[in-house]
């Protein structure tokens, strides 16, 4: 049961985070969630941290319920399933994904977001899930620009072999076992 929210800018849209909530389909305040920060290795990446763990705050998940984790050491399958979420911050995208690759992350991750975790994407760590760059997460068969000025229309998408899907600040790509569309 695939649950993955991609976006610019988290939940800045109010609509986005509804979706983030009714993916879990608990109460907020019973959601765990694991926080990837990994990707903020420069000052500007670092300075949005604040806001990406207010989505997650503001979305009413108790600051408790909220592990950092920093791909700096491998995680079983089994402690990851504990989380109904992993929300990956923006930031370096090559570098976020090397530590994915590096301690095998990504398949666990993968089959995390098959037994149903919701994978949550911010700028890079959306782009990871996109085919542009080798050993990608392969989420999508697309290219994935993201900070647009003008996005991609909003509705179903075919994410199975498209040339390029941009996102404005305010969308996000939902794919679900139902197919993928773009949400505004």
């Amino acid at each position: 049961m695939k649950k993955i929210i991609l976006t610019s800018a988290g939940f800045e849209n109010k609509k986005i985070k509804d979706k983030f909530i009714e993916l879990i389909n608990k109460p907020s305040n019973e959601i765990m969630v694991l926080f990837i920060p990994t990707a903020a290795i420069n000052a500007d990446a670092i300075a949005v941290l604040p806001k990406c763990m207010n989505d997650l705050l503001e979305a009413g998940i108790p600051k408790e319920n909220v592990h950092i984790y920093d791909l700096h050491e491998e995680m079983s399958l089994e402690k990851l399933m504990k989380y109904d979420a992993i929300y990956f911050c923006g930031g370096n995208t090559q570098y976020l994904l090397e530590r994915i690759n590096g301690i095998k992350f990504n398949t666990i991750l993968k089959e995390y977001v098959q037994k149903g975790g919701v994978f949550v994407g911010v700028s890079a760590g959306s782009i990871i899930a996109a085919q542009n760059l080798p050993n990608n997460l392969g989420f999508i068969n697309c290219l994935l620009s993201v900070h647009c000025e003008k996005g991609t229309d909003i509705g179903k998408i075919n994410t199975s072999d498209c040339q390029q899907i941009k996102l404005t600040d305010n969308q996000a790509i939902l794919l679900t076992d139902d197919g993928a569309q773009v949400i505004e």
